[in-house]
């Protein structure tokens, strides 16, 4: 017995269709000026990601598991992430590199990158604080009447349960 391929209806293909059409044609328009460039920074850029910065995160998260336990890491793991990709994204105006460009191709000043992604990463990691004492403070509703009753399952020898 053959394996059935499962194509999908019209409307997924041509989807996928238009998806393919228009992905090569931002690779050709991409690649029509400085196309060496491109693909040496693509390539430089899955390179330094897989072999420099993937083990660094790694062991840095590994050892954060290890000092604060693995319910705690997600108050530092969701700030960091979304602090990084955004330093990611706006590195270019956060580090001054481009900021003469910046300026003539906008009109607009590029002082302020920094200092607004030290605050947005400020404002992350405070929330993410703030949330952590707020779970670890609070009990749940379901849980508010229920210690006595908790306390008295556990002191009841096991024949009882």
């Amino acid at each position: 017995m053959r394996p059935r391929t499962v194509i999908g209806s019209p409307l997924r293909i041509l989807l996928l269709t238009c998806t393919f059409a228009l992905a090569a044609y931002a690779g050709l328009r991409l690649f029509d000026g400085d196309w060496f460039g491109i693909a040496l920074w693509i390539v430089g850029a899955a390179l330094l990601h897989d072999l420099v910065l993937l083990p660094l995160y790694a062991a840095a998260d590994r050892a954060l598991i290890s000092v604060a336990g693995r319910e705690r890491v997600m108050y530092v793991r969701v700030p960091a992430a979304l602090s990084l990709l955004l330093l990611l994204v706006w590195f270019p105006l956060i580090g001054g590199q481009v900021a003469a460009r910046y300026t003539a191709a906008t009109g607009l000043s590029a002082d302020g990158y920094l200092a607004r992604w030290l605050l947005v990463t400020a404002a992350l990691f405070g929330g993410s604080a703030l949330l952590f004492v707020l779970r670890r403070t609070r009990r749940p509703r379901w849980a508010r009447g229920t210690r006595g009753l908790r306390r008295a399952t556990k002191e009841r020898p096991p024949v009882v349960h």
